[in-house]
């Protein structure tokens, strides 16, 4: 394999751009978790915890631990789940839903800037290139396997 190999390079864009964009929602006091948290919750709206926790495949004290501490914070507030009493719903707060607001436009203006350094041609290629592998993954029918519970977890799916 190369370089130049699409899965290679796909893997190694989205672990440098992860990096970088972890550090970059670390200067908004958030860990990783808790901005993946805030910004899915911005995005979609409230949500019970444990559909959260699914559509972050995040295991399920990691939600917990998180969003029990995003409440501390005051970023969000849990209420018992009316269709199911067994669960909670976990919606932002007006605290949250600014930090949300800084969040985005902390980490947009990171992209921004990482993509200064080329040409105009360039960076609309590049947006052109992007909105393909967005789209690629939206309709990719394997993306939501690594969500499921481990006893039906292919073997290549072990780690989202």
């Amino acid at each position: 394999m190369s370089d130049t190999d699409p899965g290679i390079l796909l893997r190694e864009v989205a672990r440098l751009y992860t990096r970088a964009q972890r550090v970059t929602a670390d200067c908004c006091r958030t860990t990783n978790t808790q901005c993946h948290i805030l910004t899915e919750l911005g995005r979609t709206g409230a949500q019970p915890m444990v559909e959260l926790g699914q559509r972050l495949c995040l295991e399920k004290s990691w939600i917990s631990r998180a969003v029990d501490t995003l409440v501390a914070e005051g970023l969000v507030a849990k209420k018992a789940n009316p269709d199911d009493a067994r669960s909670w719903i976990v919606t932002l707060t007006a605290a949250g839903r600014r930090r949300v607001q800084q969040l985005n436009e902390t980490l947009d203006a990171h992209a921004t800037q990482l993509l200064l350094s080329l040409s105009d041609a360039e960076r609309a290629q590049v947006t052109r290139s992007l909105q393909v592998v967005l789209d690629a993954l939206r309709i990719d029918a394997g993306i939501e396997q690594c969500c499921q519970p481990v006893a039906t977890k292919p073997a290549c799916a072990t780690n989202c």
